[in-house]
């Protein structure tokens, strides 16, 4: 079995060499190897946890290709660290391995190990009110936020907290866009009735990302029947999305009246000490101790983003274990470099620089009334980098722009988000602003 396990690995291996840089490869993977097969679940052995952490958060996408093209195989990943006992699942054929238990939802996840400070304690306590009283205590419950400041985390947690407590209830997590994909796939395989079922016999759904499903009518009237049935039955719902349901103007009104007759509350970027807090639980769960300096060193420069701050710390941890040297800010500032730059505090001020030095057009028009194609690209542009590297407000966006109402925002920041997506050249483009910016 082991023979096969290696096997079946050196072949996802294969498969991943010839997509990325050969020293990444060298890196993360050289010393991995398959060790177990069973019940289609390949069992992957890493030298370290922080191995796991790093190609969690950075290949995931590239693991599940790599399943995808083995013929189909129904083969999930389950990965260990050298020397540990505990399995760290990661990966499953087309998603990223949540549950084996049907929740889809990721067990480190909890409200133990989810850092409170005065940015999120009334989200953090509205969201263990509900896990202690499912149905009861705020219905819907909605979180907002921007990128990578905690709402997935506790939304989780209550899954997670629920599922514990009450075997005897159907916990389901999913995000908007996966619900987009199943609709599709059930009106044309003709079995509607199947999707409709597999949503409305949930004892707690939480959806995630809710703003996704804006321009969708079809999948809004199917989440609008949804809930209501799941409402009227005593049904706990969460949701999330990165700004409250008032702000949602692409949604029909009757879903956004739903979404806000429970409690609906926000996430703030969190300050330095709680940034702190974070980092050092972040170490204290990888078993690791982190000096007080090196913590300060990082939740100073990175100040806006949960998941920044931890991806800094998973790579000062994972330098550190493979080179063998002590952490102290030394290393962090080497190590950390390419992250965090030179330390220039982004602005709004830089942002519009860089846009329009690309863009070739001046601040006056961005800030002004003129639409031709390439001034209201750069302007849409600048709004969307704007609440992702700075979390503005909607309003404030649109008062630094010259007074444009928050609609406006709105369609720019998902127009923006689509183009992305869907067109390379403009990717590029986004990713040469970025790095600009960002030196």
């Amino acid at each position: 079995m082991t023979e096969q396990a290696n096997t079946y690995w050196q072949n996802i291996l294969a498969y991943i060499k010839d997509r990325i840089h050969p020293q990444s490869f060298a890196t993360w993977f050289n010393q991995s190897k398959g060790i177990e097969l069973k019940d289609d679940v390949l069992l992957v052995e890493m030298p370290t946890n922080f191995h796991i952490d790093w190609i969690t958060m950075h290949y995931s996408k590239i693991l599940e290709e790599a399943l995808n093209s083995l013929n189909g195989a129904s083969l999930r990943l389950s990965f260990k660290a050298a020397n540990q006992e505990v399995n760290r699942p990661v990966v499953k054929k087309k998603r990223i391995i949540l549950s084996n238990d049907g929740t889809k939802l990721q067990e480190r996840y909890t409200f133990e190990n989810f850092v409170v400070g005065k940015n999120n304690e009334l989200a953090h306590a509205a969201a263990l009110a509900v896990a202690e009283a499912p149905g009861e205590a705020y219905n819907p419950l909605f979180l907002y936020g921007g990128v990578g400041l905690g709402k997935t985390h506790l939304m989780q947690a209550i899954g997670n907290f629920i599922h514990k407590q009450h075997k005897n209830l159907n916990v389901y997590y999913t995000q908007a866009e996966n619900i987009m994909n199943e609709l599709i796939d059930a009106i044309q395989k003709k079995d509607q009735l199947s999707f409709k079922k597999k949503y409305r016999n949930k004892d707690i759904l939480l959806l995630d990302d809710i703003q996704f499903i804006y321009g969708k009518e079809r999948l809004q009237d199917e989440i609008f029947h949804t809930f209501d049935y799941l409402y009227t039955q005593g049904k706990q719902i969460v949701l999330t999305s990165d700004r409250p349901p008032k702000e949602l103007s692409t949604l029909e009104e009757r879903l956004t009246s739903r979404f806000q007759g429970g409690l609906v509350v926000d996430i703030q970027p969190p300050d330095l000490e709680t940034r702190i807090a974070i980092l050092q639980k972040k170490a204290e769960l990888e078993n690791v101790k982190l000096p007080n300096n090196v913590a300060y060193y990082i939740a100073s420069r990175v100040k806006s983003n949960i998941r920044e701050l931890e991806g800094c710390l998973i790579r000062l941890l994972a330098i550190s274990s493979l080179s063998g040297q002590e952490i102290n800010e030394a290393l962090a500032e080497e190590a950390l470099r390419d992250l965090l730059g030179n330390g220039y505090k982004v602005s709004k001020e830089k942002i519009i620089q860089v846009i329009c030095n690309e863009f070739g057009c001046s601040p006056e028009d961005l800030k002004g009334a003129r639409r031709t194609q390439r001034i209201a690209l750069g302007r849409q542009t600048a709004m969307y980098l704007l609440r992702n590297y700075l979390n503005l407000s909607l309003s404030e966006i649109g008062a630094f722009l010259g007074g444009k109402d928050h609609s406006t925002v709105i369609h720019a920041i998902e127009k923006i988000d689509q183009l992305k997506k869907s067109d390379f050249e403009f990717s590029r483009l986004l990713e040469r602003i970025s790095a600009k910016i960002n030196c």
